[in-house]
């Protein structure tokens, strides 16, 4: 029986597989992921640019189209402005095209051309670079009223280019940047120049550390987000302390803002805006200040989206993601939040701030491994202690309610009363009936008197005996 063309196939490939090492480098170089249709149909505006497309993955759609004819300008402006000749920056990106090339996880088939491709990361790339620069620089090349780069531009239309910047699909390699700043600057600026370019524009108010190597814009502003503000030796045995006691009350749900501050725990900011400055120590959460504001949903669904893809990327903002979705259950506890600076409400609605965090959080799970799953075991805890879980009903039972409260504190009164009458119907009886002193012992008792008895009469003679009177004796 002859082999089928499927068989033939497999053992075809079976006898060219790579080892492991060499898998292990192909998955590394991918970065750029298209967001798959499950997720994507869930809310599409999240995943596609608006305004302007960076890559292949949109590029030519009719929505973005008008933006093309600013990009071709801009890379116009940035080659007179740098001084030399396009050959020099596409020698510069030719040498390592197809690395860019797989950066990308599902390439088109024609963008296997390379001078199509290879026109594409400048063009792209170049106004890129024009855009970061607008933030810091004065663009004194461009016309007083561009669209773009002026200062009508920077209201109107830059913020929507940031929000289609910070989207999965629409990334560039950060090393195209690197090549073309490279040549510009004579090798004068190295990778972290491109980096604080993108921090600047993307999150002015961060304070601007060295990154490190990094991906693309969306990598560069998630690293801004969370930056390790503890030393690396306090780090490491916080880690080693936690894995030895993980696993462990894997079920705990933390609860909401509400019931925590009903159990006594205390809502304070943290010192820095990194979502791993949050800490829980003697009855006080402190969490990063966050600005919620129109681009904050496509912002974090894109972030979560890259480090569910992106395998080695991490999992810290979407595990921040779930543990803000576990203590913002209704516009109250966001209330509560922004009462204590930790959320700045830029969408007006706290009903709104609350629906945004809840929506985040779907088909989403807090990483055992993450640091935020020991801060909800330490506040499950203390919410556990007799005390704090008394205080909690007592508060959840009759202080939400003020008619509840009302009850509670007219039944606390007439048990006040009653007490107090108690106490002064029993006083006057105890007071009144107080022992006296024991009396004097009485003498022995004596024998009674004897009863005296009434005087005899003389007996009387009777009329025959009569003795006779002195009168009668005279006169015989």
């Amino acid at each position: 029986m002859a082999e089928s063309n499927w068989v033939i196939e497999v053992n075809r490939k079976l006898e060219n597989m790579v080892d492991t090492e060499a898998e292990k480098e192909h998955w590394m170089k991918q970065s750029i992921y298209k967001v798959p249709a499950a997720i994507a149909e869930l809310n599409k505006k999240a995943y596609m640019p608006q305004v302007v497309s960076f890559g292949p993955y949109h590029h030519g759609e009719d929505h973005v189209k008008p933006m093309e004819d600013h990009k071709k300008r801009a890379l116009l402006h940035f080659l007179r402005r740098s001084n030399k000749p396009l050959d020099l920056f596409v020698e510069s990106l030719n040498k390592d095209l197809q690395k860019s090339k797989e950066c990308y996880d599902l390439l088109d088939p024609i963008w296997q051309d390379d001078d199509k491709f290879l026109q594409l990361m400048i063009v792209d790339g170049c106004f890129m670079l024009e855009i970061l620069r607008s933030a810091t620089h004065t663009m004194d090349d461009y016309a007083p009223n561009d669209p773009i780069f002026s200062n009508h531009g920077k209201i109107h239309v830059m913020p929507f280019i940031k929000r289609d910047m910070l989207m999965l699909e629409n990334q560039l390699p950060i090393p195209v940047l690197f090549s073309l700043v490279a040549v510009d600057s004579n090798g004068t600026k190295d990778g972290e120049f491109v980096n604080k370019l993108i921090l600047k524009f993307c999150s002015p108010h961060t304070p601007i550390l060295n990154m490190g190597p990094c991906l693309h814009v969306l990598d560069v502003y998630r690293k801004s987000l969370i930056q390790d503000i503890r030393p690396a030796r306090k780090r490491r045995k916080r880690l080693l302390k936690y894995r030895s006691s993980s696993h462990q009350d894997g079920d705990d749900i933390i609860r909401s803002a509400m019931e925590l501050q009903e159990a006594g725990i205390q809502f304070k900011k943290s010192k820095t805006m990194s979502f791993k400055d949050i800490s829980f120590r003697s009855g006080v959460l402190k969490l990063p200040v966050i600005i919620v504001d129109d681009a904050t949903e496509s912002m974090f669904l894109n972030l979560i989206a890259f480090e569910r893809f992106h395998v080695g990327a991490g999992n810290e903002v979407t595990s921040y993601i779930f543990f803000m979705d576990n203590i913002i259950d209704n516009e109250r506890d966001v209330a509560l939040l922004h009462s204590t600076g930790i959320i700045q409400n830029a969408l007006g609605s706290d009903k709104a701030v609350a629906h945004l965090f809840n929506s985040l959080s779907k088909d989403i799970t807090l990483d055992p491994e993450s640091s935020l799953d020991e801060v909800q075991k330490k506040v499950n805890k203390y919410c556990k202690k007799a005390w704090n879980e008394w205080r909690a009903n007592l508060i959840h039972t009759y202080f939400r309610n003020p008619w509840a409260m009302l009850s509670l504190i007219g039944a606390i009164f007439l048990f006040a009363l009653t007490i107090v009458q108690t106490v002064y119907t029993i006083y006057p009886y105890y007071h009144d009936s107080s022992p006296s002193p024991p009396p004097p012992l009485a003498p022995p008792p004596m024998a009674p008197p004897p009863i005296a008895q009434p005087p005899t009469a003389p007996p009387m003679a009777s009329p025959k005996h009569r003795v006779p009177s002195q009168s009668n004796r005279t006169h015989h």
